[in-house]
């Protein structure tokens, strides 16, 4: 979903050269001016006068953490809306992304649609679920997955969720519906 931007700046954060050119173009393309940093101090230096509008960073950079770049850009422009991508996502560094400023967490692989679609988003929240789920139903939805990744391997899935393969098989055994174990 391609949007409408009238010019606005957006600082590109990323080691990788390649990438960091590749998405700089295609920002450009959807109206974005791209100011490029391949990490921490440049991203700073970039930063220096008037700050960028929009920012995109990667978590991990040669000379720090993405996450000290989200906290010098709200520190100078607070209404920048910066999103923070990586390929080694995880739930803490998640939240600090979000206490820091960051409006999105993206894991790579991304294309340019979802960085900007990000970036565009509305700050409004999405309505509770009306009939949510219970954690015993979302552990047992997360454990499926890794038994998906793992082709049903049990010893494979336990290893992964770092727990006992006769634990898994336990949870397993319990009855989705009522959670109580089967016969």
């Amino acid at each position: 979903m391609q949007q409408s931007i009238d010019e606005k700046t957006l600082l590109i954060v990323e080691n990788d050269a390649v990438f960091r050119d590749q998405l700089a173009r295609v920002m450009a393309t959807r109206g974005f001016v791209p100011m490029k940093a391949a990490g921490v101090a440049e991203a700073k230096a970039a930063m220096q006068g008037d700050g960028p509008d929009y920012a995109v960073i990667d978590l991990h950079l040669d000379d720090g953490s993405g996450l000290e770049v989200i906290e010098e850009l709200k520190r100078r422009q607070k209404d920048a809306r910066a999103i923070i991508l990586t390929g080694y996502g995880n739930t803490p560094t998640a939240v600090a992304a979000v206490k820091l400023g960051a409006v999105d967490y993206l894991t790579k692989p991304v294309d340019a649609d979802e960085i900007v679609d990000a970036l565009m988003a509305t700050d409004t929240l999405p309505p509770a679920p009306e009939n949510p789920i219970s954690p015993e139903e979302a552990k047992r939805v997360h454990i499926e997955r890794f038994l998906a990744r793992t082709d049903g391997n049990i010893t494979r899935t336990a290893q992964l969720l770092n727990m006992h393969r006769r634990t898994l098989q336990r949870i397993l055994k319990r009855s989705p519906e009522d959670g109580h174990a089967e016969g």
